[in-house]
């Protein structure tokens, strides 16, 4: 039998639960439907928020051929058969049939090239679906193509809805005894993520005998003893992740790397595991080791070249290097207060000696009088001040204690002797 998740997939989009913003009386997507007039879209929101199934009901309303791609098994040549029996579903005077590609996001540049001609001539509609922010996954003559509609993870009352429609309507699920006694836990661990609601709920009624009893611990002790039975795509998405960055963070390569392969083992994405270490280069190691930041740029763009599964190497390699490197998160750290102190003191005067002069006016106002040239002088260097006058004394950065940023640091007493 299917799994309850699949059972309960709607048909409809009066059955549809949550993005009312996208699909309520009046929304955009809504109108579009109910006019008949569909244009090309990306679906961009987190997993377990109805994308796929909203793309069905969009075919089923219209009654348009529906064609289906995964990004994560279909190259160049599955697009253009996909492409070729859209042509072939056509007949004078009939609508676009609709091409789904799940997780559009992992499709190379030449996948997406390839999609191009058949959007813009209309071959096909394309319905795009997301997990990454299209702007960074998409090409550009794409995206300007598509409209892009942003998905919200599911609120509490449409978890709630989903979880007693469960309960009396599955064919399974209505023919048990329920009692729901507490339903934090189980809100907790689905993170608005309606497959992960209702695998929870398929896990707990296997494991019962009798009446299912839902409350906290319960739901807890269930998850403990089979921590990936409710969400087979992501594993633990964001935890997983969590405790990979807080392993490198911790220089722990160990951990680091067990963490890196339970997202390899789970079918994470390896740009999305990618871009998070060029983040905890530079905000974790940062200044302590600048090769660092080197490092995962380049796992990141080798990545895109070498593809998978030897991709893994290159993130093993940086994973290593950036949690065995020594830590600072000074640069962190000093963005964080300049910005508090921008948020507190609003546009403060700019240096007269500082401002640039392209005009006669303004060089007569003084703008960039004064300035000394850096290079003119010994060391490359001059005492001169930089900051708005108000805060001219303040210090944003401060050197943690490493090799690296204290030889920083020395350079930087020696040219302005008191400032630091």
């Amino acid at each position: 039998m299917q799994p309850l998740a699949e059972r309960l997939r709607p048909k409809t989009l009066d059955d549809y639960i949550g993005q009312k913003h996208l699909v309520g009386a009046g929304a955009v997507l809504r109108k579009m439907i109910d006019s008949g007039a569909l244009s090309s879209f990306i679906l961009w929101g987190p997993p377990g928020v109805g994308k796929t199934t909203l793309a069905k009901i969009i075919a089923n309303q219209l009654e348009r051929p529906f064609y289906t791609l995964s990004a994560v098994t279909s190259g160049v040549k599955d697009v253009r058969e996909a492409i070729e029996k859209a042509k072939s579903s056509r007949f004078f005077g009939t609508v676009n049939p609709i091409l789904f590609i799940d997780e559009i996001h992992r499709f190379s540049k030449s996948q997406q090239d390839s999609l191009l001609a058949a959007v813009e001539q209309g071959t096909v509609t394309l319905i795009g679906a997301t997990t990454e922010n299209p702007s960074f996954e998409v090409i550009t003559p794409l995206l300007s193509r598509c409209q892009v509609y942003v998905l919200k993870s599911l609120e509490e009352e449409d978890l709630l809805e989903l979880m007693n429609r469960a309960i009396l309507t599955d064919i399974e699920l209505k023919n048990r005894e329920f009692e729901v006694v507490e339903t934090d836990a189980l809100l907790r661990f689905s993170g608005g993520d309606a497959r992960k609601l209702l695998n929870i709920l398929e896990l707990v009624a296997n494991a019962s005998e009798g009446k299912v009893i839902i409350n906290n611990e319960i739901i807890t002790e269930r998850l403990q003893q089979n921590p990936a039975a409710y969400d087979k795509n992501g594993e633990l998405h964001y935890d997983i992740i969590s405790a990979f960055i807080k392993s490198i963070r911790g220089s722990d390569p160990d951990a680091a790397i067990y963490w890196l392969a339970r997202m390899v083992a789970g079918g994470e994405d390896p740009k999305f595991i990618a871009r998070r270490l060029v983040i905890s280069a530079a905000e974790d190691i940062g200044l302590a080791n600048p090769n660092a930041l080197l490092i995962a740029n380049t796992c990141f763009d080798a990545l895109q070249k070498i593809g998978w599964p030897e991709g893994r190497i290159l993130l093993a390699e940086a994973t290593i290097y950036l949690a065995s490197s020594p830590k600072s998160n000074s640069a962190y750290l000093s963005i964080g207060e300049a910005l508090t102190l921008v948020e507190q003191t609003g546009d403060l005067p700019i240096p007269l000696h500082l401002r640039n002069a392209p005009t006669k006016l303004m060089k007569n106002l003084g703008y960039g009088k004064e300035y000394k040239y850096a290079h003119d002088f010994e060391n490359n260097f001059v005492e001169q001040q930089y900051l708005p006058a108000k805060i001219k004394n303040k210090r944003f950065w401060k050197p943690q204690s490493n090799p690296a940023e204290q030889k920083l640091l020395d350079w930087l007493r020696k040219l302005w002797k008191n400032r630091y």
